[in-house]
C-alpha cells in the first residue's frame, strides 16, 4: 500500500517557460531543479498548503509535447476567482474557458499552460 501522493510529472517543451507559467501566473515555487541520471532536465514546484509537487520534464532528444484536449489538468482552489483571474489579466494570461458557476455552488475556470495541459481554478462554495 502507497504512503502518499508525493509529486506529478509532466512533460514539457520548453523548460523555462514553463516554469516562469507556474511561477508567475500561479505563485507556485520553484523548489529544485536538475538533470537526472537519465538525462532528463527536472524542476520541481510545490504547491501551497500541499505536499505534494509538480514535476516538470523536458527531454532531451525526444518528440514535441502534444498535449491532447482534455487529457488531464491539475486543479487548484482559489479564495476569489474574479479576484484572481483580474491579477492573471493583469499579468499578461487569459483564462481560456469560464468562470463557470457549477451545481454546488462553485465557480470554475480554466487556464492554459504553454503545453496546453489545462489548470483548473476553482472557487468552492462558501
Amino acid at each position: 500500500m502507497v504512503k502518499k501522493l508525493l509529486h506529478t510529472r509532466m512533460r514539457v517543451n520548453d523548460l523555462g517557460r514553463s516554469v516562469k507559467f507556474y511561477q508567475d501566473a500561479l505563485g507556485l515555487k520553484l523548489t529544485r531543479q536538475h538533470t537526472s541520471p537519465r538525462g532528463a532536465q527536472l524542476a520541481f514546484l510545490s504547491t501551497p498548503n500541499s505536499d505534494e509537487e509538480i514535476e516538470l520534464c523536458q527531454l532531451p532528444n525526444s518528440p514535441s509535447v502534444q498535449v491532447q484536449p482534455d487529457l488531464m489538468h491539475l486543479a487548484f482552489e482559489v479564495d476569489n476567482l474574479a479576484a484572481f483571474a483580474a491579477e492573471l489579466e493583469r499579468k499578461g494570461f487569459k483564462l481560456s474557458d469560464g468562470p463557470t458557476p457549477t451545481g454546488s455552488g462553485s465557480v470554475i475556470a480554466f487556464i492554459d499552460a504553454p503545453e496546453g495541459y489545462e489548470v483548473e481554478l476553482i472557487q468552492r462554495a462558501k
